[in-house]
C-alpha cells in the first residue's frame, strides 16, 4: 500500500522527515518496507533552458532533419540538429543542453552529448513534451509562448514538486489503515495531535429526476448510500489532482473517476460513478442474478456470474457493477457523460472476498472491502466527492443523499481489567496513560474503576474484538522498545534435550554459512501460480489455497526456488548483484490425494565472488564455488564418504550433480536453467543447491575429534590420466580410496584438458595423490608400490592411458 508523505501532512501537522516518520509508522505497526522519492517533473528539468531558434536550414545529408542555430543565452549560438517537423525560425523552445539528462515519459533517462549527426555538429536537443516527461505528445517540439529571456532555466516556467511515498506492508487485519486518513489516525495517537481532514463544501439540492435505490440483500449490503448529479462536464483533472494520483502510481483518467480515486485514497471509502444514461428507469436494484449470466467488466472481459455474486443492477434488472469489486463496461463514465449516480456503500467482507476470488479479480476497492471498510464513512465520502465534482466538473445535485441503513452496525463493547496490561506487557503502565492512548485511538472508555473499564471500539476497527487486542493497541503506541528487559533475565532447561534436534543443527549450519559470507533469506510458503504454469518444478500437483489473499499467492510452492529467485531478482534490480544466499524452507505437493511437505536447505550463488578492489580482479562465481561450499559444510557436519554423480538432464538445471550417502539421495546442485531465470528478469548465472534437511539432520555429527599434526611427512605424486569423456572424477576417487585405504590421505584435481592434442572423445585429468603413514616415514619402495597399484587399477577398470 502506498501512502504519500505530503498527503499525510494535510491530515496532521508533523515536522519529522520522511525517514523519521517511516520509523514511527513501523513502530506503531504499519511496517514501512521502503520510501521512494518521486518528482512531479522527473529530474527537475535540470540543464533544460529556454532557447530561441535563430535560423533553420535543411540538413545537407538528410531529408527529414534540420540544422538550426539556437540562442540559449550563451556567448555563442548553439548548432542543433532537429528532426521535428514543426521546428522553425523565431520559435521559443526548450533546449536540453550538453551534459544534461532528460527523463522521457516512456523510456529510460539518457544524457545529452555533443555529437555529429549525419556529418553536422549538434550541441544539445530541442525537446518535445514527452521527451522531458511533461506529457505524452510527440507530434513535434514544444513551442513556448513566453517572454522569458533566452537561457532562462525551464524550471521557472513549470510548477514543480516532490513527494516521498511510503510502501507499507499492510497486514490483513488493518483494513482501517488502508488510506491516508487511516494512517494518520495512528500518528494522531502517537503525537497526541488532532487531525485536519478535508472539509467538504455545502451544496444545494435541486430535485431533477433523482435515481432511487432498492436493496434486496441487507446481509450482503448492510448500507448503501448514493446521490444523483446532473449537468456536469467530464474532462481532464486539474494539475494538483493528477499529481496526487501519479505520486501514488495511479494514472489519471478523467475528473470524475479521479475524484473517486482521490476519495478512496483519502478516506479509505471505495466509490463508483455510474453514467445515469444507463441507469434505466432511474432506478437501482442491489441483488443477485441467475447463475451463468454473462457480464462484461470494465476491462472488456466477459465473465459468467455466479448466483452468489451480488450485483448493482438498473431498473430493467441488467447488471451494471459487480458490487464492491469491478464496474461494468457499459455503465462507466465517458467523455460523453453528463449525468451520474455516485455510489458509496458498505459491503459484507465475506461476500466481496468470495466474488473477487471466484473471478480472480483484485482491485483497490475489493482490497479494502475484503479487509473491512468503515460503515460510517459512506455518507462523508459522498459529501466530499460531491463537493469536488461540483467544483471541478460543474453541474448540480439532483437528489438528496440516498442512505439505506436499516440495521446500523454498533460499536463493540469489551470489558477490560487493568491487570491484563501488566500480565501481557510485562510492565506496569499508569492507568491514566492506558486510557489516554485508547481515547486517542478513538476507542472510548466508560465505567472506569481501579480494577478496569469498558472499551467502546468504533466499527471501523474490525480487528479489535477481545482484551488482548486492547493491550496490543496500547503497546504499539506506547512503544515496544519502551518495555525494558532486566539484565538479570535468564532461562534454563528443566529437562535434557537432544543436541541433534533440527533447530540446533539449523543454528549450527547458519553460523557456519554466515561465517563464509552467506546471508539467510526467509520467503513465503505461497507463490505465484504463473511460475509453476510456465516452469513446473517437482513431482505431484501444487496445493491450491481455498481462500487466497491475492491472485498472485494462490498455491503453495512446489520448490523453494520459486520464492527465493524473487529475492535474488529484488537484490539484482537494486544494484546488489553479488549474492550468496541460503534458506531453510519447505516444498509442498499433493500426491495420491495426500498432502506432503519436504524441508530443504537451499543455496543460491550469483555474480562475482568478491567486489572489485585494487589488489584483485573480480572473478565470476562458478559451479566450483557452490560445490566447495556444500561439500565443506557436509564435511563440517561429519557427513563424509559421500558419492557425487552427474545428474540426469532435467527441467531445473543446465547441468548438475547429485550427492548420495550410502545410496540415499542427500542433495542436488547445478546451474539453474536460463528459461527459469528469464521469468524473473535475471540475466546473470545463478548456481543452486538443495539438501534434504531430514536426511542431513539424521547424519549430522556434532562431536569433533581432534588429533595432533602427524610427525611424519606427507608425500605427493602426480599422474595424468587420459580417459573416456564419460568417466567422472568421482569414479577415479572411488577406485583410489577403495584400493589404497591405509596410505592415501587425499587427492587434488589440478587440471582437466580436452582438445586436439589428445584423441577425440577423450579427456585428460592431472591429479595429485597425497600419501602418508602416521607412524613412520614412507620409503620409495612403499610409495612406488602404491602408485603402481593405482595405475594398474585405472588401466584395467577405466581403460586409462597413464602419462607419468
Amino acid at each position: 500500500m502506498k501512502i504519500s508523505y505530503n498527503w499525510l501532512k494535510e491530515y496532521i501537522d508533523v515536522k519529522e522527515t520522511p525517514e523519521q516518520l517511516g520509523d514511527i509508522l513501523t513502530q506503531t505497526g504499519l511496517e514501512v518496507e521502503g520510501i521512494e522519492k518521486v518528482e512531479k517533473i522527473p529530474g527537475g528539468l535540470e540543464g533544460i533552458v529556454v532557447g530561441e531558434v535563430m535560423s533553420c536550414e535543411p540538413h545537407p545529408n538528410a531529408d527529414k532533419l534540420k540544422v538550426t542555430k539556437v540562442d540559449i543565452g550563451a556567448s555563442e549560438l548553439s548548432d542543433i540538429v532537429c528532426g521535428a517537423p514543426n521546428v522553425a525560425k523565431g520559435q521559443k523552445v526548450l533546449v536540453a543542453t550538453v551534459n544534461s539528462t532528460i527523463y522521457p515519459t516512456n523510456g529510460e533517462p539518457f544524457k545529452i552529448k555533443k555529437a555529429k549527426i549525419r556529418g553536422e555538429v549538434s550541441e544539445g536537443m530541442i525537446c518535445a513534451e514527452d521527451e522531458l516527461g511533461l506529457g505524452t505528445s510527440h507530434d513535434g517540439i514544444m513551442v513556448l509562448d513566453t517572454d522569458k529571456t533566452n537561457g532562462t532555466p525551464a524550471i521557472e516556467l513549470f510548477e514543480t514538486g516532490e513527494d516521498h511515498i511510503f510502501e507499507i506492508g499492510l497486514t490483513p487485519n488493518r483494513g482501517d489503515a488502508a488510506s491516508h486518513l487511516g494512517t494518520a489516525r495512528d500518528l494522531k495517537a502517537y503525537f497526541r495531535k488532532e487531525l485536519t481532514p478535508p472539509t467538504p463544501k455545502d451544496f444545494e439540492v435541486k430535485e431533477d429526476h433523482p435515481i432511487t435505490v432498492d436493496v434486496e440483500n441487507f446481509e450482503r449490503c448492510p448500507r448503501f448510500s448514493g446521490i444523483t448529479i446532473r449537468g456536469l462536464e467530464v474532462k481532464d483533472s486539474p494539475d494538483w489532482l493528477q499529481w496526487k494520483l501519479r505520486a501514488l502510481g495511479l494514472e489519471p483518467i478523467n475528473n470524475i473517476v479521479d475524484i473517486t480515486n482521490y476519495v478512496l485514497h483519502s478516506l479509505g471509502q471505495p466509490m463508483h460513478a455510474y453514467d445515469a444514461a444507463h441507469v434505466k428507469g432511474n432506478h437501482i436494484i442491489v441483488k443477485t442474478l441467475k447463475d451463468k449470466t454473462p457480464f462484461t467488466t470494465l476491462e472488456g472481459k466477459e465473465r459468467k456470474l455466479s448466483n452468489d455474486d451480488l450485483m448493482v443492477c438498473n431498473g430493467d434488472g441488467e447488471g451494471m457493477c459487480m458490487a464492491g469489486v469491478l464496474g461494468g463496461l457499459k455503465s462507466g463514465v465517458t467523455e460523453k457523460t453528463t449525468d451520474i449516480f455516485l455510489e458509496s456503500a458498505y459491503w459484507n467482507p465475506d461476500g466481496i472476498r468470495s466474488t473477487a476470488q471466484r473471478h480472480s479479480i483484485s482491485t483497490d476497492a475489493s482490497f479494502r472491502y475484503e479487509r473491512g471498510a468503515d460503515p460510517e464513512m459512506t455518507v462523508p465520502a459522498i459529501k466530499l466527492a460531491t463537493s469536488l465534482i461540483l467544483e471541478l466538473a460543474g453541474g448540480h445535485v439532483a437528489s438528496e443523499i440516498v442512505d439505506i441503513y436499516p440495521q446500523p452496525i454498533k460499536p463493540k463493547e469489551i470489558e477490560m481489567a487493568f491487570r491484563n496490561f501488566h500480565w501481557l506487557i510485562g510492565k506496569e503502565l499508569n492507568h491514566k496513560l492506558i486510557l489516554e492512548i485508547l481515547n486517542w485511538l478513538d476507542i472510548k472508555t466508560e465505567n472506569v474503576t481501579k480494577e478496569g473499564f469498558k472499551a467502546i471500539v468504533p466499527a471501523y476497527r474490525s480487528d479489535v474484538t477481545r482484551p488482548a487486542d486492547l493491550v496490543e493497541e496500547v503497546l504499539r503506541i506506547y512503544g515496544f522498545n519502551e518495555v525494558e528487559l532486566d539484565e538479570d533475565f535468564s532461562a534454563d532447561y528443566l529437562a535434557e534435550f537432544n543436541e541433534h534436534e533440527p533447530y540446533r543443527v539449523q543454528e549450527d549450519f547458519s553460523k557456519f554459512l554466515a561465517g563464509r559470507g552467506f546471508s539467510e533469506i526467509m520467503t513465503n510458503s505461497l507463490t505465484n501460480p504463473q511460475y509453476y504454469k510456465k516452469f513446473p518444478i517437482g513431482e505431484g500437483t501444487p496445493v491450491e489455497m481455498l481462500n487466497p489473499s491475492s491472485e498472485e499467492l494462490t498455491i503453495m510452492k512446489t520448490s523453494p526456488v520459486y520464492t527465493a529467485l524473487e529475492s535474488v531478482a529484488y537484490n539484482i534490480n537494486r544494484r546488489n548483484p553479488n549474492l550468496k544466499f541460503f534458506e531453510f524452507g519447505r516444498s509442498y505437493k499433493k500426491e495420491n490425494k495426500e498432502y506432503k511437505e519436504t524441508e530443504w536447505l537451499s543455496f543460491y550463488l550469483t555474480g562475482n565472488t568478491t567486489e572489485a578492489n585494487w589488489l584483485d580482479e573480480p572473478r565470476k562465481t562458478s559451479f566450483h564455488d557452490l560445490s566447495t561450499t556444500v561439500m565443506g559444510m557436509l564435511k563440517y557436519a561429519g557427513i563424509r564418504k559421500t558419492e557425487i554423480l552427474p545428474s540426469e538432464k532435467g527441467t531445473l538445471y543446465e547441468y548438475g550433480v547429485v550427492i548420495k550417502k550410502e545410496g540415499n539421495m542427500l542433495g542436488i546442485l547445478g546451474e539453474l536453467k536460463r528459461e527459469l531465470l528469464t521469468l524473473y528478469g535475471i540475466k546473470q548465472d545463478v548456481f543452486h543447491a538443495q539438501l534434504d534437511w531430514d536426511t542431513v539432520v539424521s547424519l549430522y555429527k556434532s562431536d569433533i575429534a581432534y588429533e595432533p599434526i602427524p610427525k611424519f611427512p606427507e608425500v605427493k605424486r602426480d599422474l595424468s590420466l587420459v580417459l573416456d569423456k564419460n568417466i567422472s572424477y568421482a569414479d577415479i576417487q572411488r577406485l583410489a580410496f577403495g584400493q589404497e585405504k591405509k596410505l592415501l590421505n587425499r587427492m587434488n584435481l589440478f587440471s582437466v584438458y580436452e582438445g586436439d592434442k589428445i584423441e577425440k572423445g577423450k579427456k585428460a585429468y592431472a591429479i595429485s595423490f597425497f600419501l602418508q603413514d602416521k607412524f613412520k616415514t614412507l620409503t620409495d619402495k612403499q610409495i612406488d608400490k602404491s602408485m603402481n597399484a593405482l595405475m594398474s587399477l585405472y588401466e584395467k577398470e577405466l581403460g586409462a592411458i597413464i602419462r607419468k
